[in-house]
């Protein structure tokens, strides 16, 4: 007999207990039909976002689209290692992005394509890590946005403790009599990364120091193939509640509804009144990443229901109905689109591949003696490779000799000591 199909809810693990209602309400101020409705709490937060405004929300939007449909298309071209598609969260990245401010300090995870561009990051640096020629990419100090975290969960303590810091800076400054602008971190993470026992403790901390921290969860309803009913019973913005601090739900498709709703989450934080949780309900409309098959996992069904309720669709919806919008201005950003795709594509393909002495640069801001030491053996070793170079079959100096003062030399990739560090060739072999 042939194995039954594999369904997520046929593996989810038995539940006895009802599931309580929810009791937080969804925030929502422009609806799948591209109506815009009133809210008395957040609408004055986006009462100046008029038709220009909205066009120009729409323009980032789609040029992030674009440029998440070519980097995916590189990868599946082998010119990228691999991707992470953020295709239907354009409204919840865009969205929240526009809410900051210069001095605000982001924390991403690998999926915040579109809040990058919005930092001003270059995406031929953000391609830089997903092509495999750097761990980085961009210096957060220029951007206010640290690198990408690949470790799931790890960007969340790291938002806290430099949030605690600005704290810190700001008490400082004011025993000096300084003034210093107010500022706060935000971190970025998914529904499937808030089950991380990081994400716990860095909430733990931020209400006990009252940091000026927005957790953005972007909810798009998959951990990988775990769906988000196995993971939460309840919104996660109600998790909130249990460390003390306000949680938020938007709908994550409204854009101007994200905007709102981040403007007021970081104006607390700024102002000192502790921590927010804003959940942002969306979906994932591609792949977790290029190395995913969703079709293994998720129902035809569900993912048509979602692609009516795109994020692009909904703005566009809008701006021909209420404001008029003709093609002349969606030829014009869908042009402008293909353009940035194209010179995406362009840095790609003129990448090199960085040389090995490069990394003797990075470990340490300034230069160290065990770094010199390393990158003359290196130096000394790559040597030996040369036509006019020794032919007595050594292949490099010897570790141990070669670091003075060092009875075991250190690997120059690891860092670990080398513990073969007699140097003949048996030795080395």
């Amino acid at each position: 007999m042939d194995a039954a199909p594999f369904t997520p809810a046929a593996h989810a693990p038995a539940r006895h207990a009802p599931t309580p209602e929810p009791r937080t309400r969804l925030v929502r101020l422009l609806d799948r039909d591209g109506v815009r409705s009133e809210d008395p709490v957040f609408s004055p937060y986006v009462a100046e976002v008029g038709a220009e405004q909205l066009r120009d929300l729409y323009r980032s939007m789609a040029l992030a689209r674009r440029f998440d449909e070519e980097a995916t298309n590189l990868q599946r071209q082998g010119q990228l290692v691999l991707w992470a598609p953020m295709r239907g969260q354009e409204a919840a990245q865009v969205g929240s992005a526009r809410a900051l401010r210069p001095a605000d300090h982001i924390f991403p995870t690998y999926r915040e394509h579109a809040v990058a561009i919005e930092r001003g990051v270059d995406p031929a640096e953000l391609l830089m890590v997903f092509r495999g020629h750097a761990a980085g990419g961009w210096k957060p100090s220029e951007h206010g946005m640290n690198v990408y975290s690949i470790v799931l969960g790890s960007q969340v303590p790291h938002a806290v403790g430099y949030a605690m810091g600005m704290n810190l800076d700001r008490r400082a400054a004011e025993e000096e009599g300084r003034e210093v602008e107010p500022a706060a971190t935000i971190a970025y993470f998914g529904d499937g990364t808030s089950t991380q026992g990081e994400v716990h403790e860095g909430m733990v901390f931020a209400a006990s120091f009252d940091a000026p921290v927005v957790f953005f969860v972007q909810n798009n309803q998959w951990a990988i193939s775990v769906p988000f009913s196995t993971q939460s019973r309840l919104p996660l913005a109600e998790r909130a509640a249990g460390y003390g601090f306000e949680g938020i739900r938007v709908d994550g498709n409204d854009v101007l509804g994200v905007l709102a709703v981040s403007r007021y989450a970081m104006e607390q934080a700024r102002a000192g009144r502790g921590p927010v949780l804003v959940e942002a309900e969306t979906y994932r409309l591609g792949a977790h990443t290029t190395a995913d098959d969703p079709t293994k996992y998720r129902r035809r069904e569900d993912e048509s229901h979602w692609a009516e309720l795109d994020p692009l669709l909904r703005l566009e919806t809008h701006l021909r109905r209420h404001h008029g919008t003709d093609d002349a201005f969606f030829d014009e950003v869908a042009a402008a689109a293909q353009e940035f795709a194209d010179q995406t594509r362009a840095h790609v393909l003129s990448m090199a591949p960085p040389s090995f002495e490069e990394f003797f640069d990075k470990p340490y801001a300034e230069r160290h003696a065990l770094i010199e030491e390393e990158r003359a053996w290196y130096a000394a070793y790559q040597a030996g490779f040369d036509d006019d170079g020794p032919d007595d079959g050594t292949a490099g100096p010897d570790r141990g000799t070669q670091a003075s003062s060092l009875t075991v030399a250190a690997d120059p990739v690891t860092r670990a000591p080398d513990e073969r560090s007699a140097g003949t060739e048996e030795d080395l072999a």
